[in-house]
């Protein structure tokens, strides 16, 4: 959970929050036009995902800031990935993820944009447009909340462990009986409720204590995960792959990620675990 706190006084962050709040009102704009029913430019990538004329906007004034502020190279979904073999500390960004929650008119999309070093992310920014809101992963202490609308800034605090396990889960599972099977398998070992919700911005609902695990069995990219891992990690949670190894990002020659468990907390990283392992064992 999150209680109000003073702002920081951390030079990256104040260097970058009115970047990352302009680019939200670009986007709530672009959200704004789509839904109103203007004429509104939807492509199609190479693997059949949508990509649209606000990916493309965001990206470009994202770009450009980070140019200005920063000499570090930028790996983004929508820009130019062929030199990055070289680099070892640049940013990474997603534009716009949950693009298909923005093209069905549900406001759970983000921006995401992190710092990389080496393989591991060590700054992280979560932005939530529609909600006024940024998470942040400054590079030491705790994640921190901020609210655009009233400028209020908010501190990470860790809850007392409720009962209830929540799972967060997409609105539209791919592959489903991959995620029932997690789900049988999982009710073997604690009841458990279901929250359903747009890709990063699962990642801000276990940030807010209303999802505990969040399994995925269908493809992600570097840019989906990084900047929730790093917010995860940061308050005693994860993301590891099915072995229980973490990510890392830009080390391999795809950037594309296999499937995933992220979770809140170490109790519910062994619960995960126990039903990853009764999932295969059904097999």
């Amino acid at each position: 959970m999150f209680i109000e706190t003073q702002a920081p006084q951390d030079a990256l962050i104040q260097q970058l929050l009115p970047i990352m709040t302009q680019a939200c009102v670009i986007l709530r704009e672009e959200y704004q036009a789509y839904c109103s029913g203007q004429a509104f430019d939807v492509e199609r990538k190479s693997d059949d995902s949508p990509v649209t004329q606000a990916d493309f906007r965001v990206n470009h004034y994202l770009t450009e800031q980070l140019q200005r502020i920063s000499d570090l190279p930028l790996l983004s979904e929508e820009g130019e990935q062929t030199e990055r073999s070289t680099w070892s500390t640049f940013w990474l960004l997603d534009p716009l993820d949950g693009t298909k929650e923005f093209l069905h008119q549900r406001a759970q999309f983000t921006i995401n944009l992190s710092l990389v070093e080496g393989a591991h992310t060590v700054f992280a920014m979560l932005a939530v447009p529609e909600e006024h809101t940024l998470y942040i992963c400054p590079k030491v202490g705790m994640p921190l909340k901020y609210d655009a609308q009233l400028k209020t800034w908010f501190g990470y605090v860790a809850q007392d462990k409720h009962t209830d396990v929540q799972i967060g889960l997409s609105h539209s599972r791919q592959q489903k009986a991959q995620y029932q099977e997690f789900l049988a398998a999982l009710e073997q070992f604690h009841p458990y409720t279901t929250f359903q919700a747009g890709s990063a911005y699962k990642f801000c609902m276990m940030l807010e204590d209303k999802i505990d695990i969040y399994p995925r069995f269908h493809p992600t990219s570097e840019w989906d995960t990084s900047a929730g891992q790093c917010l995860l990690e940061r308050i005693g949670g994860g993301l590891i792959d099915f072995s229980g190894r973490a990510f890392i990002y830009n080390q391999r020659a795809t950037l594309l990620n296999g499937g995933f468990l992220a979770y809140r907390n170490d109790q519910m990283k062994r619960l995960a675990l126990q039903a990853l392992g009764r999932m295969s064992n059904m097999h």
